[in-house]
């Protein structure tokens, strides 16, 4: 397991390698972001900006959503994997927002997580990047590069990955850490094909070394 300071000496790298990470689900306000986050399960952000380009031009607040048939809102977003589960968790989030938050995304984790479709990393790229509260949103990138990398087990869950990264990741960092981690495991240490024979960590990634010892490194 990885210490505390080579895990920061890790972030230090990443930081470098992209210093402009942020939030790729294109989004104005909380509402947006939480519709975007929830229809971005098992779909790339690059899909779900595509389909909500136009649907946050039809749907501006929780009633518009509800003032369509569900087939209607199934339509909209048909391209997008298990619309059709998604389209019906919107609508009922959307009367869940009406009906005990006065429309309005609450900002806080318990609150988030009652809402139809939003499980913890939902709530926690909500808390993040909408309301600026430390949180550590962990998808299938952070997962995989921190175990790879050695910071977490491969038998960890979600949540304890989660926990591991909080405990040895300064809290004013969490939201920097959570978007570079995301953009190191999407556009270079991809699941396939990762780019170890050019990776800055390589030297201390035991992962990395064994992948180029038994070729499963394209070059």
């Amino acid at each position: 397991m990885l210490t505390k300071a080579k895990w920061l000496h890790f972030l230090d790298v990443m930081d470098e390698m992209f210093p402009e990470a942020h939030c790729e689900l294109v989004h104005d306000n909380p509402f947006e972001l939480t519709i975007a986050t929830l229809l971005s399960a098992q779909c790339t952000d690059a899909l779900v900006n595509r389909v909500t380009k136009n649907l946050f031009q039809k749907y501006k607040t929780p009633s518009d959503y509800l003032a369509v048939d569900l087939e209607e809102l199934q339509n909209d977003i048909r391209s997008i994997g298990l619309y059709r589960n998604k389209s019906k968790n919107i609508q009922l989030l959307c009367q869940r927002l009406i009906d005990e938050y006065d429309g309005e995304i609450p900002a806080n984790r318990e609150a988030l997580v009652t809402l139809p479709g939003v499980g913890r990393k939902t709530a926690n790229v909500v808390l993040s990047v909408a309301f600026d509260i430390p949180a550590m949103a962990v998808d299938t990138h952070v997962e995989r590069i921190t175990k790879r990398l050695g910071l977490c087990r491969w038998k960890d869950s979600v949540l304890e990955v989660e926990e591991t990264i909080m405990k040895k990741t300064p809290i004013e960092r969490w939201s920097r850490a959570h978007h570079q981690m995301i953009f190191f495991g999407r556009y270079h240490c991809k699941a396939q094909n990762p780019q170890c024979h050019e990776c800055p960590l390589l030297s201390d990634c035991r992962e990395g070394q064994k992948r180029l010892k038994k070729g499963l490194v394209k070059l």
